[in-house]
């Protein structure tokens, strides 16, 4: 997300809580001209818009919001209870109905989902695996990246990292399995082959882990890294299948 953006929905947000709605909705209405994708955005301003008198805008607002998400029950309320101000009371009821007749409300939710929300929400289980890690919950850490990639399996960064914390919790074949994906899908993503290099070390596999680490030099020929980890591995010293 942009920092404008990101900028412009926190305050907003804050704002809105706060029942400072005036100031809430210029942040708000900033955020949608640049990403329209926000179901709860279009909630708020719906939630101002009606407080404020003008139910054509808050209507509108409520139904771009359970376009968006059709399981969004809040809104769904809220469209009802505007609908109904407004004289449409067949529409009223029939959105009431969909909001509380849905038996799972997160049914194939994640599908719906377009590739910025995917986007946004696997970084925030990106963000939360790497605290899980810094404070030694490396379990609870596995099991937010492997949510992120659910989301977006095309995060090699992610993947990257649910490889490095797999191999630290010493799951070293599930470790290679994650970096060989990588490496299949795309071999110039450097920072996995380095790291592939690493687990092969720690797997005692030291001439295929020199291999990963000569492939990056002959890219990059400035990574400090894999020139120290030749250097240290030459003559297969470093050994790693003794340890």
């Amino acid at each position: 997300m942009e920092p404008a953006i990101k900028h412009h929905l926190t305050v907003g947000r804050e704002h809105y809580v706060a029942g400072d709605y005036e100031q809430a909705e210029p942040h708000l209405e900033k955020v949608l001209e640049s990403y329209d994708g926000f179901a709860d955005v279009h909630n708020m301003l719906g939630v101002i818009y009606y407080s404020t008198g003008r139910a054509q805008k808050a209507k509108e607002a409520f139904e771009r919001a359970v376009a968006l998400n059709p399981h969004y029950t809040e809104a769904a309320l809220n469209l009802a209870v505007v609908y109904n101000e407004l004289g449409r009371y067949e529409d009223a009821k029939a959105v009431y109905d969909r909001a509380t007749s849905t038996a799972d409300g997160d049914s194939g939710a994640i599908e719906r989902l377009d590739a910025y929300a995917r986007g946004k929400i696997a970084n925030l289980h990106y963000d939360l695996g790497s605290a899980y890690e810094a404070v030694g919950l490396n379990r609870h850490a596995v099991a937010e990246y492997r949510k992120a990639l659910d989301l977006c399996p095309t995060f090699v960064d992610i993947r990257t990292k649910l490889a490095t914390t797999l191999r630290d919790m010493g799951r070293i074949d599930e470790a290679l399995d994650e970096l060989l994906a990588i490496r299949e899908s795309n071999p110039e993503y450097l920072p996995a082959r380095i790291q592939l290099g690493v687990t092969l070390w720690r797997a005692g596999r030291v001439d295929d882990a020199r291999a990963e680490w000569r492939y990056v030099v002959a890219r990059d020929p400035n990574n400090k890294s894999c020139h120290v980890y030749l250097k240290m591995t030459e003559d297969g010293d470093g050994d790693a299948s003794a340890s």
